[in-house]
């Protein structure tokens, strides 16, 4: 229970983003915008054969469906390596 994710969170750690499990299975990474309480987010979500993965601008509403930026799959450990190359290939200015 949870080990698949478990594996991918483990894979995606990436300096500056704060990387975990968020709600029903989802993997959330978090980076600071400079405003307090108001970080950008990423999340992947399941969706077809892998994972669908949106940005988020700080005040966005996560329980919406948010820019996406690409999709993962693969086992685990996998994906954990591609959510963390696009973590770290995001372009993430300041807020519009």
């Amino acid at each position: 229970m949870g080990s698949e994710i478990d594996r991918i969170v483990a894979g995606a750690q990436s300096p500056g983003w704060g990387v975990g499990e968020g709600t029903s299975g989802q993997v959330m990474a978090t980076k600071d915008s400079g405003q307090v309480g108001m970080p950008f987010v990423v999340i992947a979500r399941r969706g077809g054969r892998g994972m669908n993965v949106s940005l988020y601008q700080p005040g966005d509403d996560i329980d919406i469906e948010g820019e996406l930026v690409g999709t993962i799959s693969g086992n685990p450990r996998d994906m954990g390596r591609q959510l963390r190359s696009m973590l770290e290939d995001l372009e993430l200015g300041p807020d519009a």
